[in-house]
């Protein structure tokens, strides 16, 4: 009886949620692929790729996952970072999907990124992008030859003919405000049977409103911002059953590599590199300190680093320590907020063990290296262990990881990275940062 009510009440929700369908379209879904396919070479020529694999292999991750909640046409989705800090992110049929860094780094937590990359997924969906074609090329061809035409000319060819290929103005990135509405409230569904928070849509289209008053925000050139936009998200999580317990709202996994957009040099920057294509090492840790103030947390670091991001995703490296925009030498310092169980409560080595499943899925090749130690940081108790890694300058990096449970029940983490042969070097420098740790209640 349970049971049966359960499903019911599932059954309610999927009934409830708003009805979408793709509109009228020429094309057929493998030609999607294929349009998709021929407009993304060109945009990888004209734009900025970040070429770091973690992050990649992340995002990726993250939104392959969202798409297999998606409806209708299973589209071989893959998912790329621009290195454009601009906050905006766009699709091409067939499910080609870019976001941009600047995306990662304005969101809060992996729900608010899981929502725009939801939006986008929603586009392919739809359609949208080869409906927008098919409305173009109807303009142009006579409906009693349409046929003969569209199977007589290659997806190239169609695209030749109506001059369309990757551009800020192009049809295929320029959808009309019901297209919009659609991805909005597609995106909320697929946020929300995904297992994710499908508020985080919201605070998300909050954030940017928030940031976007006196100036022009990138995400609302590209993405129309029609009245009552959050209104019917919210609309959408109610007809899906409203807000529901449990449901994720960040990982560890998103905060490293925020922070790693965060620490990242600018476009066109990158670790220094010799004559023969080397990546050089930086000048040894200084044994001067120097403080830094967080809202949550100080501590001490060495003179000759920087500190990059902000918040709960620092991350502490000297010049030249940040490689193809990932830290080989220095220390990142994270918060991961665990899932508790149903007593409300956990343990420093049970959060350390969810932290550790959420690395490990961004870093296959990780390794654990030893026991866990029992330490304190902060006067708080902590967990000490070394992993290894595979370096960006190549061969293994070793991993210092500390966890620290904090009164509030977030997880702190810090994590000194370094190559193998150079970990020894740098071993004094992550004590005297752990060592001078300070937690501000």
């Amino acid at each position: 009886m349970v049971f049966a009510l359960i499903f019911a009440l599932v059954g309610t929700a999927a009934a409830d949620r708003t009805k979408l369908k793709p509109g009228w379209n020429i094309f057929s879904p493998e030609q999607d692929v294929e349009m998709g396919r021929e407009v993304s070479v060109e945009a990888e020529r004209e734009l900025p790729i970040l070429n770091n694999r973690q992050a990649t292999a992340y995002v990726d991750a993250l939104g392959k996952r969202l798409a297999s909640h998606a409806p209708g046409e299973r589209y071989p989705y893959r998912f790329k970072i621009v290195n454009d800090k601009a906050i905006n992110a766009f699709a091409l049929p067939g499910g080609y999907i870019y976001v941009n860094r600047g995306t990662i780094e304005a969101a809060q937590n992996e729900a608010q990124l899981a929502g725009v990359m939801a939006h986008e997924i929603a586009h392919v969906a739809l359609r949208h992008g080869t409906n927008q074609v098919s409305k173009a090329y109807v303009a142009q061809v006579p409906l009693s030859i349409l046929g003969g035409a569209i199977g007589g000319n290659s997806v190239g060819a169609i695209l030749a003919q109506l001059g369309i290929g990757f551009a800020a103005n192009s049809i295929l990135l320029k959808y009309s405000r019901d297209a919009e509405r659609q991805a909005d409230l597609m995106g909320t569904q697929i946020l929300y049977d995904a297992g994710y928070d499908a508020v985080a849509m919201v605070e998300f289209f909050e954030k940017l409103q928030a940031e976007s008053k006196g100036r022009a925000v990138e995400f609302f050139s590209s993405h129309p911002n029609p009245e009552n936009r959050i209104t019917r998200v919210q609309q959408e999580i109610q007809l899906l059953g409203g807000v529901r317990g449990g449901a994720r709202k960040d990982s560890a996994q998103f905060q490293q590599v925020k922070n790693m957009m965060g620490s990242s040099p600018a476009p066109g920057r990158s670790g220094s590199v010799d004559r023969n294509g080397r990546t050089s090492r930086p000048e040894s840790p200084s044994t001067r300190l120097v403080r830094f103030n967080g809202r949550e947390i100080q501590f001490q670091h060495p003179e000759n680093w920087r500190a990059f991001g902000q918040g709960s995703a620092i991350t502490l490296a000297p010049d030249g320590g940040i490689v193809n925009n990932s830290l080989a030498w220095g220390m990142m310092v994270a918060v991961f907020e665990p899932e508790y169980d149903w007593n409300d409560s956990i343990t420093l080595q049970e959060a350390t063990n969810q932290l550790l499943e959420d690395l490990r899925r961004s870093n296959p090749n990780m390794r654990s290296l030893g026991r866990r130690e029992r330490i304190r940081i902060g006067g708080e108790p902590a967990l000490s262990m070394e992993l290894s890694n595979v370096s960006p300058i190549g061969g293994r990096e070793t991993d210092w990881l500390v966890t620290v449970l904090h009164p509030d029940g977030r997880l702190f983490y810090f994590v000194g990275v370094a190559p193998q042969n150079d970990y020894g070097r740098y071993t004094r420098a992550f004590e005297d940062i752990l060592d001078t740790v300070r937690f501000l209640r």
